[in-house]
């Protein structure tokens, strides 16, 4: 049973208990007066036959008399006359007897069905006991009887009794009275009820409807009406509340799950990446450890061939392998050291060493100030000969690079741009992937294994920094890595210095 049916039943019950209550109380109260009011006149009726000797003087039932207790009444005439009542007098004890007066009804005489003695006498003030009873029509087919009995000290009784008729008449009406106004109110309170109870209970129907659209997985719905004023305001405001640590924990649920989905992915595609780059240098040891099982030992040109293969592939493993290990310990969260670093001096020291090594790629060093930032020293020089190494093993001969550090508001910038083939847009967004060659045939000899750029994005993200790349085919590529500063610059930092800035300084590396 729903909750609306459940408090419309228990007003129906309420109500017909009130309305039987008042019913009752109304027809007792009413009853009570109506026989009170009978008694009292059957008490008026019985007072003229209370004097002594009345029981000697014969009752005239019907015509009119001296009334024997006015001043001036005659004595021994018969007693005052009776009209519609039953008037009866006789010895206490004894049987009515003659002298008694019928009861008229429409035109009919009717007596009370009497016993023969009475018992339950209450004695008066007078002196005289007083006994009031309900007693049926000794004919057939006649009216009850509100009977009184007096007995007098005398020793004579008077019994009078009047038909209740019209009494019962009344009470009658009033209980069909009573059954039709309790039913129509009982109507209306039902329907009053159904109105305001389903009024009351719209913001539940609220709620329901808004567990049913969160149930089919719109987690963002909340139970409007947060009336804190009513219990079902409270209710909404509780729900809200718990809906919204619901949200969080499910949103936070599904964020792990999305995280471990693509670690997983990740470390399938790194698995997959990893596994031919480390293939190839083991392929070539086996290669030339075979050549030298097949006699190389005996031909001094290839012994010297074989020996220079295993160290050239096995240097190469070792690079890899270092790399791998450097981008597990940065995806493990490792703490990384934080001092302060002068970008502009390590800088130039990475471009001279590059330039050393190379020098078939020139390199131009841009600065105009120092720049400061909190970092690990090494893993930020790191950075830059990767960004470097990026360069020659991508771009031809006689390509030139510019390497520029500037501060940028509260940001420090180093920028790489070589002026080399270039990449599409796409390739571009995809440059410090692990193991994403732009190039799938070129030689690992000059392409590298694919994971310096994705080393260069893992440090600079544990500095709390950001790099990107933009490339234009036949235009070169530009590596842009952002770094917060140590010390930030004040509000509207410096200008990142141009080539006609007079302040600009070309560092040279040679």
């Amino acid at each position: 049973m729903s909750l609306r049916a459940r408090l419309l039943v228990v007003l129906g019950a309420i109500i017909v208990v009130a309305l039987a209550v008042a019913d009752v109380a109304v027809y007792s109260a009413l009853r009570a007066s109506l026989f009170d009011h009978l008694d009292q006149q059957l008490a008026q009726v019985s007072a003229p036959f209370a004097r002594p000797g009345m029981l000697r003087r014969p009752l005239e039932c019907l015509g009119a008399a001296p009334d024997l207790t006015a001043p001036g009444g005659v004595p021994g005439r018969p007693a005052p006359p009776i009209s519609n009542d039953y008037v009866a007098l006789r010895t206490a004890g004894g049987p009515p007897g003659s002298n008694s007066c019928p009861a008229r009804v429409g035109g009919r005489r009717y007596t009370p069905q009497l016993p023969a003695t009475f018992s339950g006498f209450a004695t008066q003030a007078d002196g005289s006991r007083v006994m009031i009873l309900t007693a049926p029509s000794s004919q057939k087919g006649g009216p009850e009887f509100q009977v009184r009995v007096a007995e007098f000290p005398d020793g004579h009784e008077v019994i009078v009794a009047a038909p209740i008729t019209d009494t019962q008449s009344t009470l009658g009406h009033l209980a069909v009275i009573e059954a039709a106004v309790s039913a129509a109110a009982f109507l209306a309170v039902i329907l009053a009820g159904w109105w305001l109870v389903r009024l009351a209970l719209r913001p539940l129907a609220a709620v329901e409807e808004t567990a049913e659209e969160i149930a089919a997985g719109d987690l963002r719905r909340r139970v409007p009406n947060e009336d804190e004023r009513t219990e079902v305001g409270r209710l909404a405001k509780t729900l809200n509340s718990m809906l919204g640590r619901i949200e969080s924990a499910f949103s936070a649920r599904v964020a792990s799950e999305e995280r471990l989905k693509a670690s997983d992915r990740r470390l399938r595609q790194f698995v997959g990446d990893a596994s031919p780059e480390l293939r190839t240098p083991l392929a070539a040891i086996s290669a030339y450890a075979e050549l030298f099982e097949r006699g190389a030992e005996q031909n001094p040109e290839d012994l010297r061939r074989a020996m220079r293969g295993i160290r050239a592939e096995t240097a190469r493993m070792d690079r890899l392998v270092a790399d791998l290990l450097t981008l597990a310990r940065l995806d493990e969260g490792q703490p990384i050291e934080r001092i302060p670093v002068e970008l502009v001096t390590l800088c130039a020291e990475a471009a001279q060493t590059a330039r050393t090594v190379a020098p078939q790629w020139p390199i131009t060093l841009r600065a105009a100030e120092p720049v400061e930032v909190d970092g690990d020293p090494h893993r930020l020089r790191q950075v830059v000969d990767n960004l470097l190494a990026n360069v020659r093993s991508h771009t031809p001969e006689g390509t030139e690079a510019d390497l520029g550090v500037f501060a940028d508001g509260l940001e420090a910038v180093v920028v790489v741009a070589d002026r080399g083939p270039g990449l599409e847009e796409e390739q571009a967004a995809r440059v410090f992937e692990r193991f994403f060659r732009a190039d799938p045939s070129r030689s690992r000899a000059r392409g590298g294994s694919g994971l310096g750029l994705s080393i260069v994005a893992a440090i600079v993200e544990a500095h709390g920094g950001s790099v990107s790349a933009t490339g234009v085919p036949g235009a070169g590529l530009t590596v842009t890595v952002r770094l917060p500063l140590a010390d930030p610059a004040p509000d509207g930092g410096p200008e990142p210095p141009g080539e006609d800035d007079p302040a600009h300084l070309a560092i040279p590396t040679a």
